[in-house]
């Protein structure tokens, strides 16, 4: 089980979506292995823009969303809310 390093902000509750589940159980992946990166300050999968306004926003509080493609190539998003009352593990067809 990968472990957190330099924890960035606060996640709050953390909450998965059946599809999420289900993706992560299909490509044998586990939904902390992706909180982790997210929590570090690995946004994974998005582009420059989003990276920079994620480093802002840690700072800032707002909305923080990182992006990861599975083993079995299907993406899914981890976005933690501006008030850091919750973070959400989602497909995007789920958003």
């Amino acid at each position: 089980m990968p472990t957190i390093k330099n924890i960035r902000f606060q996640l709050g509750q953390t909450v998965a979506t059946p599809g999420a589940l289900d993706a992560l159980s299909k490509s044998n992946e586990t939904a902390w292995s992706f909180l982790v990166r997210h929590l570090a300050g690995d946004w994974g999968d998005v582009c420059l823009e989003d990276r920079e306004a994620n480093d802002e926003a840690v700072k800032d509080g707002s909305r923080i969303f990182s992006a990861y493609t599975l083993k079995s190539a299907e993406k899914i998003w981890v976005i933690t809310e501006a008030d850091r009352s919750m973070t959400t593990i989602l497909l995007p067809s789920e958003y």
